[in-house]
């Protein structure tokens, strides 16, 4: 539209009427916020916030300060050919440089574009500077776009900056000057700009990682197997160990040396030269829950917790299995492939430990990955101990059968063969009559002829076993 186009427009808006053409929607919406706010669309002005020995320290300690030689080459020589100027704000909307063309400049003073005043919309109504942090997306705003009369000689185009460690807005830069040298490249001059001078904060923030690091790497090994991280200045997770205890990103307090960690729960912040170690703050120790799963041989499978008999489904006794085998933890993926092979949903994991965990309660099961938070007294792991430490006959004595009999899932399955396989060689190898004989009184031993046949030639004649077995082979032949 012409700007007497959009002056038409502006002033049927602002009587109610129904405008013969619609204004943008991002000055549409514009127009409502500032509105909402009561500023005067006839006789609005900017605030004066800081005055000039204020606004030099502002600037020393603004992170945009580091990148304004990069913005004066891509910009002020532009903005000097076309009549224009370039200002830089802070994500207040506080004008803290301006510069370019001379004459501008001088213009400019007499509407109060000049360092120190603020330009958000609640304070001056829509202009590119306070509608592009507003909105946070780069924005043109031509002639009586502008919410105020002054400003309809103006045209200005302005893009957000971005603190690339943070994600936050710190600031806009923009480009204005009188409405006749309107270009429709500015804008895209404007954020070409901006994403120079996020680029080059993010390799001054990636330089300052490396450094930190570097220094205080040696901070965080020293916590030994205590958990902690090296963070960033505003949060974000360097360094962990162990690695993925904590979210990418950690909630700094407004105050104070105290963080909120969720699940895994309060942390200690030790302020470092440019940044955060983080380490676990430990409470007066509690004792561990104590999960025991007598798992081997039993139909119906019963866990206990601290004392208290916990029933399960098949479904949950599987993942206690699997977690108990697996002390540094599953993904919902591994999990799922565990439990139901490649066809295994991680949605379908998910919902059965949360369920598990509103069973077992006591904070037993973990998450990010899923572990048992408990100390786990396991038949089936007694058994996996003994053989390793070569304590057959206390194997023997333990394994009161398969381990899950009717469990499916494929990770069960090749534990519960590997478990079975490992024990019945050990014993047959071990030659041990006790030891084989406590197999033997296991369901599947009692089936393994070749076992019975020889403890049968192991055992004296006079021994009450040997007339127990001589009667099994007998029936089973």
């Amino acid at each position: 539209m012409t700007a007497r186009d959009l002056a038409r427009t502006r002033d049927a808006v602002l009587a109610g009427d129904v405008p013969a053409a619609l204004p943008r929607e991002v000055v549409s919406d514009s127009w409502r916020r500032s509105l909402a706010a009561r500023v005067d669309p006839e006789h609005g002005g900017p605030p004066l916030i800081y005055e000039h020995r204020e606004v030099t320290r502002v600037r020393d300690g603004h992170p945009l300060a580091g990148v304004l030689p990069l913005l004066r080459d891509t910009l002020v020589s532009i903005a000097d050919e076309a009549m224009h100027m370039m200002i830089v704000t802070d994500a207040q909307g506080h004008i803290l440089w301006r510069e370019g063309q001379r004459d501008v400049l001088r213009t400019a003073e007499h509407v109060g574009l000049v360092e120190g005043t603020r330009w958000t919309e609640d304070s001056i109504g829509t202009n590119a500077m306070g509608t592009a942090l507003a909105a946070d997306r780069a924005v043109q705003i031509h002639s009586a776009e502008h919410l105020v009369r002054t400003y309809h000689q103006w045209t200005c185009a302005a893009c957000p900056v971005h603190d690339p460690d943070t994600g936050a807005v710190i600031g806009a830069v923009d480009v204005t000057g009188p409405a006749r040298t309107f270009h429709p490249t500015t804008l895209a001059l404007v954020v070409a700009a901006a994403r120079l001078a996020e680029g080059h904060l993010a390799a001054q923030v990636a330089m300052r990682d490396e450094r930190l690091l570097s220094r205080n790497l040696p901070h965080l090994i020293g916590l030994r197997d205590e958990p902690g991280a090296l963070l960033a200045p505003g949060g974000r997770v360097l360094a962990a160990q162990p690695q993925g205890w904590l979210p990418s990103r950690v909630e700094l307090p407004a105050a104070g040396d105290r963080v909120a960690l969720g699940e895994n729960g309060e942390g200690l912040l030790e302020p470092l030269a440019e940044g955060w170690l983080l380490r676990l703050h430990r409470r007066a120790a509690r004792p561990r829950p104590v999960l025991a799963l007598p798992f081997l041989g039993v139909e119906r499978p019963v866990a206990c917790l601290n004392g208290r008999p916990v029933r399960l489904s098949l479904r949950h006794a599987e993942l206690l299995t699997l977690l108990a085998l697996h002390p540094e933890g599953f993904t919902a993926d591994g999990l799922a492939t565990a439990l139901h092979g490649d066809a295994g949903k991680s949605v379908t994991v998910r919902a059965e430990v949360h369920r598990l965990r509103s069973v077992l309660d006591a904070g037993a099961v973990r998450t990010q990955p899923y572990r048992l938070q408990c100390r786990v007294d396991a038949d089936f792991l007694q058994v996996r101990e003994a053989l390793a430490d070569g304590r057959v006959l206390d194997a023997a004595r333990a394994h009161r059968g398969p381990l899950l009999p009717r469990s499916e899932a494929p990770a069960v399955r090749e534990e519960r063969e590997l478990l079975a396989a490992a024990l019945r060689r050990a014993v047959l190898g071990g030659g041990d009559v006790d030891a084989m004989w406590a197999l033997a009184e296991t369901p599947d031993g009692a089936d393994d002829m070749e076992l019975v046949e020889r403890l049968l030639h192991a055992l004296p004649e006079r021994d009450p076993r040997h007339a127990v077995l001589s009667a099994r082979l007998q029936a089973a032949r």
